[in-house]
């Protein structure tokens, strides 16, 4: 299979490999498009088992990009990178000072931040090399890790859902949630203090410690979580979460959580849509750090403090968004990623100035 046969290309406007043999970099930067502004996007470092592997993950990755940053009505498009290597043993700075001179030869088409596997300490070696790079701290433009924030939009959107799907807050709702890494223990504690009840699992045990003493959680085997009876399954962690394997173990009525690609393919969209759960497309409801790393740009590119109040109004439109989608998805009896999908590439299609008419 060449690079334009795959399923996940897409149209991609740009695809650049680097390897520095001093540090050991192997990195994919894939940017979707640039339609709408610069491509914006976090880099993951992660132990893929193929080259293979890394590519398909930064293409998905980069598209879903487009699609975020568009449904949250920001001027960049789409973009994100990826390091193949063991976060846990095989970061060094000068591996991300290696990722920053990457960065920089794309020409300022792709601005980096934070993602799995990836601090905002290691992106200050990056920040060595290139301007590049947004989700910092100790600087007036800096907004720091972009966690709270996601999970802030992804609270406001699982509220919205819960209010939806099942005509009540959020006070004695179940919710299991897979994984309680940056996002998920920030989602957590704000559902813990909204009332809701948790279930909670992680491959990180002292993750899922640390969450369970704090909140009162149940916690689950990784397995398990697809098993236990809630109301909300919130997936926020690594994508294709819901499958068609997974989907028919859910007893749930609401699907929405953080995590990226939380669908496995289509055809698990249709059958969520089918079952009669009701899905937050995650595009939507997990823009909240794209939002923070934006109003970082902009400061940065304007020479000027960040603005916590220009970031909150665009979380507040984000949840507007969100609304729409569903509620046209309800008023057209289509699935929610689908008419997602559709308002995502007609505000591409459109430039920065194309707003959605749900």
């Amino acid at each position: 299979m060449t690079l334009f046969d795959s399923p996940a290309f897409e149209g991609h406007e740009g695809v650049h490999a680097f390897f520095d043999e001093k540090t050991g970099l192997k990195s994919i930067i894939a940017v979707h498009s640039t339609a709408r502004g610069p491509a914006a996007g976090g880099c993951r470092m992660w132990p893929y088992a193929s080259a293979e592997d890394a590519l398909t993950d930064a293409l998905k990755l980069s598209r879903a990009m487009s699609y975020k940053n568009a449904m949250a009505d920001l001027e960049l498009g789409g973009g994100k990178s990826v390091i193949i290597g063991d976060s846990r043993t095989q970061k060094t700075p000068q591996l991300f000072e290696a990722f920053g001179a990457a960065v920089e030869a794309v020409g300022g088409r792709y601005w980096t931040a934070e993602d799995v596997g990836v601090s905002p300490t290691d992106l200050m070696y990056a920040r060595k090399h290139t301007r590049y790079v947004a989700g910092l701290e100790g600087h007036a433009a800096a907004s720091g890790d972009p966690s709270p924030v996601t999970a802030e939009g992804v609270f406001r959107g699982v509220r919205l859902c819960v209010r939806r799907a099942l005509g009540r807050d959020l006070n004695g709702v179940t919710v299991a949630i897979q994984g309680v890494g940056h996002v998920g223990a920030y989602l957590a504690e704000k559902l813990h203090a909204a009332g809701a009840k948790l279930i909670i699992a992680d491959v990180n045990r002292e993750a899922v410690d640390r969450i369970a003493a704090a909140t009162g959680a149940e916690v689950v085997a990784p397995s398990a979580i697809f098993d236990v009876p809630a109301d909300v399954f919130a997936p926020c962690a690594l994508g294709g979460a819901v499958s068609l394997d997974t989907l028919a173990r859910l007893q749930v009525k609401v699907i929405a959580g953080g995590a990226n690609n939380q669908l496995a393919d289509a055809e698990a969209g249709r059958a969520v849509f089918q079952r009669g759960i009701l899905y937050a497309p995650d595009y939507v409801i997990n823009g909240g750090g794209i939002i923070n790393v934006a109003g970082e740009i902009r400061a940065l590119e304007r020479d000027e403090a960040f603005d916590p109040a220009w970031v909150d109004a665009k979380l507040d439109r984000l949840a507007q968004t969100l609304d729409e989608v569903l509620e046209q998805a309800a008023h057209e009896r289509r699935p929610t990623h689908e008419v997602a999908n559709e308002i995502a590439r007609a505000r591409i299609a459109g430039g920065p100035g194309q707003r959605a008419a749900a």
